[in-house]
This record gives C-alpha cells, structure tokens and sequence, in this order.
C-alpha cells in the first residue's frame, strides 16, 4: 500500500468515528472511558497510528460504536 493510500484509509476511519461519535452525542474521553483506554493511546489510535495496541482499540472503537 502507498503512502497516499495509507492516509486515505487513515482518514476514512477517523472520520467515519468521529461521525460515529456525533450521532451518539459522545466524546472521545466519554469513548476512551467506555473502553478503558488511555484518551491519548485513543487519540493516536483513531489518527491512525500502527501498533497492535491501537489497532486493538480501533476494533473495540468499532465493536462499541457498530461500524
């Protein structure tokens, strides 16, 4: 996968939360709380960060917010 790609995907997956997160009158802290999370380790996560932890929390973000 390109660089241009990678950010494409990366920013498909944030938007598509933070809409997720408006719909549900929610904020991220609300978000990282649910999922007993570090609001910051949530924050890289949705930005698009690799590492398993955020990519562990990207699935519980999707599992919680049905996407």
């Amino acid at each position: 996968m390109s660089e241009q790609q990678f950010a494409k995907v990366a920013y498909d997956i944030e938007r598509s939360i933070k809409i997720a997160l408006l719909n549900r009158d929610m904020t991220q802290k609300e978000l990282a709380e649910l999922i007993h999370a570090n609001p910051q380790q949530l924050n890289r996560a949705i930005k698009g960060d690799m590492t398993p932890k955020s990519r562990e929390l990207r699935e519980q973000v999707a599992r919680v917010l049905n996407l």
